[in-house]
């Protein structure tokens, strides 16, 4: 695992501008708040050339609270190299107020070469072989069913979908991809991966906090190394930044659930689809909701356009009952709202393309070792999931960014199984919000 952080560098058309770091931005803004002398006056007060002794002079004197003023730092980015697909997963999870990217499994290597060692993630030592022998079977099932299925598309195009007139450089991509994208549920959540976020170093000493308060040693290791190089840049505000008690006891108790839930509902059959969503547009009576839906959406071009406060002011629930982790990392990113899933296996997706029966021996030995690891109660059974594994995931948010979401996740270049799952979701919605029916576009997942 390797972090790294990068620094903005100004344009040269800013190079007049007075060169602050982040945490000198901080106390500049929160000694701001505290007068009325204007930003220009305060500036005058900051040696630039000894920031330190600044920061610690305004600091003294506005006695802000750590939280508020790590929010005036700006984005600090911070790229995290050769992380599991798990802790990738995780952080996005709260980190939701960062603007961040993945890299897509579309690009990573998919090799048994491409794993951590067991002992670095947390996996017993007396079941160590049985992992790694394991992960090599189902990285062999990928590379197999990928295989089978791009010779398949070679011999009959009409399996991908492809635009008119496409280029034959576009119909080789769109092959693999149709290849890649069913063999995927194969790949172990240990995989590798990257990713990069920008955040503020208040968001950052809490990501941070909550990293360090997993037992699980990816973890933390990702929460020191991220904290020692935003250390260079806010080293007064990371100080926030370690494990604390009602972290952890929050970590164990979705941990303790998650082993009861799973172990009660493994399974590596899969489940049938099912969504529930709840609506509730419920205003105060002394503020009383007035606008019609119809109005809210109408106006917009295209997905990106502003919506009313009908929507706006509207909160939905949407979950379902069998989101491959394949899906779920995509999803997860949408950062409004809370996302909660308890990571589970309670079904394995694999796509009608792919018969089950060849790989019926792989999937019970990759069941027997996650029951293993969650009767022993370690967290470290997420390592021993695939991304075909089905869990519960719910995401709570508002009307607006949810109709976002839906026409993103069934629009132009959309996996074709998420836009399955938003196409239902959407549809119980329109039924809930009939008003909104011809105002939301559907997409048809067209390839881009």
């Amino acid at each position: 695992m390797k972090v790294t952080g990068l620094a903005i560098v100004p344009p040269p058309a800013a190079a007049d501008l007075p060169k602050v770091t982040p945490e000198l931005l901080a106390s500049v803004l929160a000694r701001y708040s505290r007068s009325n002398e204007g930003i220009g006056k305060i500036l005058e007060k900051v040696d630039i050339a000894n920031p330190d002794e600044s920061i610690d002079r305004i600091l003294k004197f506005v006695d802000y609270g750590h939280a508020s003023i790590g929010g005036l730092t700006g984005g600090l980015a911070i790229a995290l190299d050769d992380v599991s697909m798990w802790l990738a997963y995780k952080v996005f999870e709260l980190a939701q107020m960062a603007d961040g990217q993945e890299s897509s499994t579309r690009y990573i290597t998919m090799s048994a070469s491409n794993l951590p060692a067991a002992d670095e993630i947390g996996i017993p030592a007396d079941l160590a072989p049985r992992w790694s022998a394991l992960m090599a079977k189902a990285f062999a099932a990928y590379h197999a069913e990928y295989d089978r299925l791009d010779k398949l598309a070679q011999a009959d195009p009409s399996l991908v979908r492809l635009p008119k007139d496409a280029k034959p450089g576009v119909v080789t991509r769109l092959r693999k991809n149709y290849a890649l994208d069913r063999a995927r549920y194969f790949i172990p959540v240990a995989t590798r991966t990257n990713l990069g976020l920008v955040q503020s170093s208040r968001m950052w000493a809490t990501t941070v906090k909550h990293l360090d308060s997993f037992d699980l040693p990816e973890a933390r290791a990702a929460a020191k190394l991220i904290r020692d190089e935003l250390l260079k840049q806010s080293p007064r505000l990371m100080r926030h930044s370690f494990a604390e008690k009602s972290y952890q006891a929050q970590v164990q108790q979705e941990l303790a659930a998650s082993l009861s839930l799973g172990l009660a509902r493994l399974s590596i059959q899969p489940l049938p689809d099912e969504v529930w969503v709840k609506v509730d547009s419920e205003s105060p009576p002394w503020l009383a909701e007035d606008q019609p839906v119809g109005e809210a959406l109408k106006h917009r071009a295209n997905r990106y356009g502003y919506q009313g406060k009908a929507t706006r002011r509207t909160r939905v629930s949407f979950a379902w009952n069998n989101m491959a982790i394949a899906e779920l990392r995509d999803l997860n990113r949408h950062r409004t709202g809370h996302r909660y899933t308890p990571l589970i296996q309670a079904g394995f997706y694999l796509p009608p393309e792919i018969a089950p029966g060849p790989h019926q021996a792989l999937l019970e030995e990759q069941a027997a070792l996650t029951r293993e690891l969650m009767q022993r109660g370690s967290p470290a059974y997420v390592y021993s999931l695939l991304l075909g594994a089905q869990t519960p995931f719910e995401h709570s948010t508002h009307a607006d960014k949810f109709i976002y979401e839906a026409e993103l996740r069934t629009g132009m270049g959309a996996h074709y199984r998420y836009a399955e799952h938003l196409s239902a979701a959407l549809r119980e919605f329109v039924r809930q919000v009939p008003a909104a029916k011809d105002w939301v576009v559907e997409g048809t997942a067209e390839p881009e």
